[in-house]
């Protein structure tokens, strides 16, 4: 993509000739980012400076279905390799099932609104307007054709006679992005080298025998579900109890919190292996960023995926379960004796992961947020768009740290603005964070990685799953109105649930039971010794800031053979997790 113009200068021509792969790469990426880039437009115009070359939008969908590049836009395509051009075919042809009520309700959101404008700057109409208004209504309208959400539909669909890209302003967002994936990538290449670097020798319990905490416990259980109200909020919600039978003294209990847009079957498995192992299992249902409200959103009954109380709503969901945890153990008789409400666990992932750590001892951390967000426009760290809705609030200072809460486990979390440095180093039980290599939503070195530096607990773990998603441990649920593509989701989600079976029943039993005899699946020689299939499992005890820097500086070669780390690549995520 460097040489748009073969007969102009060499030295010019070697310039257009990286442009022009640049933009063949940045309009594959703008593709997939929007779940699929335009009918009304007949050419697309890309520009740089003074220079332009237009290429008619059938020839773009000749090529995705033929596989065949007319004279109108070989003089630049002669320049990508095959499988660049290939990648680019496949992303051409790549169609999202998603409905025009769905996307038409997701793109009048607040998040929807910020991509759309950052969208806009490098997509534009013929008149060089920009493209926020054209983009949506093609999104739409493509969506609700026959032929479905593909880029070149949605290019058709735009509603001018041309589209124009600004390639200056497209490479600019393109090398930015890159930056962040390089440094972003060497981060999570520098965490795998140096939790294997810290296995120094082969543990000493056989890897089958370490899954066993992967497999189901000695322990029945009985389920139940009620819907509790709040005693201080115009709030009622619904929460599965699973209480183990048998078992000779009080149960530590374990809360688990959904992510956005997902429900109590999200980790129903993990509920149901934690109390296989003795322990009380509690799963409550956040009614304003569940799948119920993505419903809402598409249905007109909502006009956001999260109002900005939802960040204070969250945390005492939990408080308020566990008050009536202890007022079932005091009153019930099914339950006087069954429930040790002094020895809590949570767990909790994306918008839970933060709710996970909010009860754990961090607040919310505005003058963090009031900094990041200026940034709001520019950044490609999705997570940030919800984090910052939480401006939104009264500026009070929420305490939402939990006594009974004497462990916590966050997955793929969105932190580092909403709790930030400040207030993630004043938690002090033990926690783990875990980290997915390849998720888009909350990238692991901004959201997970970095905010690990920040800790101070004396016991804490960093868990990477390589070649893990933002919704690798996500049971999907058939009620959710968002389904991820396979794509999205990544390989072997089964695997990912185990291990994070296996590790939950294992930091549990030794921070909440005391149980040594679990702790050896939490050693750095035992992750990679149960690591199998398509995602590896790490696990980190310590890094600090300074080794952090030193990782996002140099590129570290793994010190053993690992999963492959792939370079992260926007995917259809239409609402973060």
């Amino acid at each position: 993509m460097n040489r748009l113009f073969p007969s102009l200068s060499a030295g010019v021509k070697r310039t257009k000739r990286s442009i022009a792969l640049k933009y063949l790469g940045l309009f594959a990426f703008t593709g997939v980012c929007t779940a699929a880039p335009a009918l009304g437009a007949e050419r697309i115009y890309a520009t740089y400076g003074p220079l332009e070359v237009a290429v008619p939008i059938e020839s773009l969908a000749l090529f995705a279905k033929e596989g065949t590049i007319d004279s109108s836009w070989d003089g630049f395509a002669q320049y990508a390799t095959k499988e660049q051009l290939e990648q680019f075919r496949l992303v051409l042809q790549a169609r999202a099932e998603i409905s025009p009520i769905t996307i038409a309700q997701f793109l009048y959101t607040p998040q929807g609104e910020v991509l759309l404008e950052r969208l806009g700057r490098v997509i534009q109409t013929k008149a060089r307007q920009p493209g926020f208004y054209a983009i949506r209504a093609a999104l739409i309208l493509a969506a609700a054709d026959a032929e479905g959400l593909t880029i070149v539909n949605v290019l058709r669909k735009f509603p001018t006679y041309g589209i124009r890209i600004d390639i200056a302003r497209g490479l600019d967002v393109a090398n930015r992005l890159t930056t962040l994936i390089n440094r972003s990538n060497r981060a999570i290449a520098g965490v795998i080298q140096l939790s294997e670097a810290a296995a120094t020798e082969p543990p000493a319990i056989p890897a089958a025998e370490l899954r066993k905490a992967e497999g189901p416990g000695p322990y029945t259980w009985r389920k139940s579900s009620v819907t509790i109200a709040s005693p201080n909020r115009s709030r009622t919600f619904p929460i599965d109890i699973y209480l183990p039978q048998g078992s000779p003294k009080p149960a530590p209990v374990i809360v688990i919190s959904h992510g956005l847009g997902s429900d109590r079957i999200s980790f129903e498995y993990l509920a149901k292996h934690l109390a296989s192992y003795g322990f009380a299992v509690a799963v409550p249902e956040h009614p304003g960023s569940n799948a119920q409200q993505l419903q809402n959103l598409v249905t007109g009954k909502a006009k956001e995926v999260a109002e900005p109380a939802e960040f204070v709503n969250r945390p005492l969901d939990v408080k308020d379960l566990l008050d009536y945890l202890a007022n079932l153990a005091a009153n019930n008789p099914a339950y006087r004796g069954q429930l040790d409400l002094q020895r809590v666990g949570i767990i909790g992932q994306s918008f839970g992961g933060y709710t996970a750590l909010a009860l754990a001892g961090a607040g919310i951390n505005f003058a963090q947020l009031d900094k990041d967000c200026k940034a709001e426009n520019d950044t490609w760290n999705i997570s940030l768009l919800l984090q910052c809705r939480a401006r939104g609030l009264d500026r009070n200072q929420y305490n939402f740290s939990d006594p009974r809460i004497k462990a916590a486990i966050a997955i793929n979390p969105i932190i580092s603005s909403i709790l930030g440095e400040t207030n993630l180093s004043q938690i002090q039980i033990p926690v783990m964070v875990v980290a997915g290599s390849a998720d888009t939503v909350a990238p692991a070195w901004l959201e997970q990685i970095q905010p690990f530096t920040w800790l101070t607990s004396a016991n804490k773990y960093l868990v990477m799953m390589n070649n893990g998603t933002h919704f690798s441990t996500i049971d999907q649920s058939p009620q959710s109105v968002f389904q991820p593509p396979r794509e999205a989701i990544g390989p072997e989600p089964a695997l990912a649930r185990r291990y994070l079976s296996g590790l939950s029943v294992a930091f549990m039993e030794n921070y909440l039971n005391g149980r040594s005899n679990f702790r050896p699946y939490l050693e750095p020689n035992s992750a990679i010794a149960v690591s199998r299939g398509a995602i590896g499992l790490r696990i980190l005890r310590s890094l600090t800031p300074e080794q952090l820097q030193q990782l996002l500086t140099t590129s570290p070669a793994p010190s053993r053979p690992a999963a492959p780390l792939p370079t992260p690549q926007p995917q259809p995520n239409l609402v973060p997790r």
